[in-house]
């Protein structure tokens, strides 16, 4: 499922607890997330107190090069470019493959979403369509209750019943109904509004010194301003609300109309087959780098003018693969980012997107191995959806589907909050005692964001924040203790998480121990994390 904007319409539709956090009363500090609770009272990870730990014991810092798979990255904001990768057996732009690697000019990482003639995938289908209608022939007129003696077959069609639930059964009708009839009116207002401020995108920050006198734009203005306060953050821009709407819509549709192949007629690999691994091209910003922007920040900007942000690492460099669209991704994509990643050295992977299906998730599961073999930490997103996903579907996993195992190189991240933030616990974040590793600060996390002169900057929610969090601190962590493993890595991050004690269930009103509802029982700390660190390596 598409977790890049979570649940943007139930608040203002619906009403519901599912919605994201209300906004606070008190705008919490823009760092808050690295903030310390004994001195500060708020539930971040107590990054400064990590850092005087390490200056206080003499540990030199070695530069970790840190993978973000994601929607792709805005290479000219300033506080990025200074931590971005640089292939340094590539000759920039010479249209040539210097490094033998299969991939032209890939000198910042590398696009799987995109055509060799510079064309992008922006849009995509979403994974449960594309498995209903691949697998509608084959299983449509059979009974519902059939046993297979061949396991494939039989977890084919528990796929094709599950998703054939999901598109068929499982679209809100009067949501839908509604973003269709809105949808005209505020794209109506929207041209307005571009034409007066001058500009394609803006967030609700733009809006509040406009004062329209046109009723369409008054309208749009009106709706998106709401969207704001009922998500917590100004930074939600109209071509956002717009591609959710679309989104939704087209979710609707698959219920009666196959998917159109919005991947297939601009990369033109062999989707069949694995083992197609040179497609793509080197163009990492691709006109969508919102997403992947932000949670880069998060992991290692570099505060270049006094009023940006300085992420977690203070010593790391940021390879982007782009291999998410505006949609779900296909399994072939990520299993080869990973596969990329890994190749060209990344040391942790921070993967903030995920879905309901995984119809090759064999594909995935032999790259998380390669990962694993090449003592490679994958960090995922749990998922906004206020779901038990011990109980309910949540792809990529470290579940391998062959039944041998499960990857132990991985880190499943929920978001937290703060009191003062909406909760300590978010409410759209997913949870899982056996599923969900930590949780980390998802709330209101600011960072950098693309636009014009490359100092934008702006907050964003969601476990998709709280995974670069946790990427982040992985990664000042082998910076400092270069000889950890993943797997010890995984440990030390996890065994330090501090338990908050009682808090509410994500999406509900009950209260449970943190213990509840992910295997740590806690929420990150780098501080806490960096002495256990420390005492490993002394013995």
């Amino acid at each position: 499922m598409k977790q890049f904007f979570y649940l943007l319409f139930t608040a203002f539709i619906l009403g519901t607890s599912a919605s994201a956090q209300t906004a606070s009363d008190k705008t919490p500090p823009k760092n808050w997330h690295q903030l310390d609770k004994a001195t500060t009272g708020y539930y971040g990870i107590s990054l400064d107190k990590a850092y005087a730990f390490v200056k206080e014991k003499k540990l030199k810092s070695k530069t970790v090069l840190v993978a973000v798979i994601d929607s792709g990255v805005d290479t000219t904001q300033n506080e990025l470019k200074p931590v971005l990768w640089v292939n340094p057996k590539e000759i920039p732009g010479n249209g040539t493959d210097d490094d033998k690697n299969g991939h032209i000019d890939d000198m910042h990482g590398w696009n799987f979403i995109g055509g060799k003639d510079g064309r992008n995938v922006k849009s995509d289908s979403y994974e449960a369509a594309r498995v209903y209608y691949n697998l509608k022939a084959r299983f449509e007129n059979v009974p519902v209750d059939s046993v297979f003696t061949n396991p494939t077959d039989s977890l084919q069609f528990v796929m094709y019943k599950n998703a054939k639930d999901k598109v068929v059964g499982g679209i809100d009708v009067d949501e839908v109904a509604f973003m269709q009839k809105f949808l005209p009116l505020f794209l109506a207002g929207d041209s307005i509004i571009v034409k007066d401020l001058g500009k394609d995108e803006y967030n609700c920050t733009d809006l509040d010194k406009y004062d329209p006198t046109n009723r369409d734009a008054k309208a749009t203005k009106a709706f998106l301003i709401t969207i704001c306060k009922g998500n917590g953050s100004n930074e939600i821009s109209n071509k956002e609300l717009i591609e959710e709407m679309q989104g939704e819509i087209r979710k609707a549709d698959a219920a009666t109309t196959p998917p159109e192949a919005f991947r297939k007629e601009i990369v033109q690999d062999d989707e069949t087959n694995i083992n197609d691994r040179d497609y793509g091209n080197s163009d990492v910003m691709a006109g969508t780098p919102f997403h992947g922007t932000h949670c880069s920040g998060i992991i290692g900007a570099v505060s270049q003018n006094g009023i940006g942000i300085n992420g977690i690492a203070n010593n790391v460099r940021i390879m982007m693969v782009r291999a998410v669209p505006d949609g779900d991704e296909h399994d072939k994509d990520i299993a080869n980012a990973i596969r990329y990643a890994v190749d060209n050295g990344a040391q942790i992977i921070s993967m903030s997107f995920g879905k309901d299906f995984s119809p090759q998730k064999q594909w995935v599961d032999d790259a998380v191995r390669y990962a694993e073999s090449k003592n490679v930490l994958l960090v995922h997103a749990a998922g906004n959806d206020a779901k038990n996903i011990d109980s309910t579907d949540n792809f990529p996993n470290p579940n391998y589907i062959d039944g041998k195992g499960r990857a132990t190189n991985w880190i499943t991240v929920g978001a937290s909050g703060d009191p003062k933030n909406g909760g300590i616990t978010a409410s759209f974040s997913n949870y899982g005692k056996k599923e969900v590793d930590v949780f980390a600060p998802g709330v209101q996390i600011y960072s950098t964001i693309p636009g014009p002169g490359g100092n934008n900057y702006g907050n964003a929610s969601g476990t998709s924040m709280a995974t670069p969090v946790v990427a982040g601190t992985a990664a000042f962590l082998l910076e400092y203790f270069p000889k950890l493993t993943a797997q010890q890595l995984k440990y030390v991050i996890e065994k330090s998480a501090q338990d908050p004690g009682i808090v509410k269930i994500p999406g509900g009103s009950d209260s449970v121990d943190m213990k509840e509802l992910s295997t740590s029982g806690g929420i990150i700390n780098a501080y806490e994390a960096a002495k256990l660190a420390y005492g490993m390596r002394k013995k």
